[in-house]
C-alpha cells in the first residue's frame, strides 16, 4: 500500500498537472507551427523554380538507378521500392522545418517574456509594509527612555 500512496501523492502534485497541460498545449502548438511551415512558408520557399525538396534523392543501388533512367519523373517513394536511395531532399525539408519551428518558438517566447516584463512594470508596487510589532515596541521603549532622561 505505501507504493500506491506515494504514487497518488506524486500524481496529484501540481507539477504533474502543469506538465500534462504543457504537453497538451505543446502538441497543439506544434500542429499549428507545422501547418504554418507546410502550408505557408514551404510554398513560398519552393516558388523559386517550383522545386519540391522532399522528392530530391540520389539512387545508390543499380536497380534504383535503372528505374530512374527508365522513368526520370520517379518519386522518392517509388524509387525506394527499387533499392537504396540517398534522400537528401527529405532531410533538407525536415531540417528546414526544424529551423523554422525553432525560430517560431523563439519568437513566441520572446513576445511572451516582453509582455510579462511589461505587465510586471505596469503593476503598482505594493505599499510599504508598516512597522512590525517588534519595531513598534522598540519605538515605544525609545520614546519612554527619551521622556525619562
Amino acid at each position: 500500500m505505501p507504493l500506491l500512496k506515494e504514487f497518488k501523492e506524486f500524481a496529484l502534485r501540481g507539477n504533474v498537472l502543469d506538465l500534462a497541460v504543457g504537453v497538451i498545449i505543446g502538441g497543439a502548438f506544434g500542429g499549428i507551427v507545422q501547418s504554418m511551415i507546410k502550408d505557408v512558408i514551404m510554398p513560398v520557399v519552393t516558388m523559386a523554380g517550383n522545386v519540391d525538396f522532399s522528392n530530391r534523392f540520389i539512387a545508390l543501388g543499380t536497380s534504383a538507378r535503372e528505374a530512374i533512367e527508365a522513368n526520370p519523373n520517379l518519386g522518392l517513394e517509388e524509387a525506394r521500392k527499387f533499392g537504396s536511395v540517398l534522400a537528401y531532399g527529405s532531410f533538407f525539408t525536415v531540417l528546414l522545418n526544424f529551423i523554422i519551428l525553432a525560430f517560431c518558438i523563439f519568437i513566441v517566447i520572446k513576445l511572451f517574456n516582453t509582455a510579462r516584463r511589461r505587465f510586471e512594470k505596469e503593476q503598482a508596487p505594493p505599499p510599504p509594509a508598516g512597522p512590525s510589532n517588534e519595531e513598534k515596541l522598540l519605538t515605544e521603549i525609545r520614546d519612554l527612555l527619551a521622556k525619562r532622561g
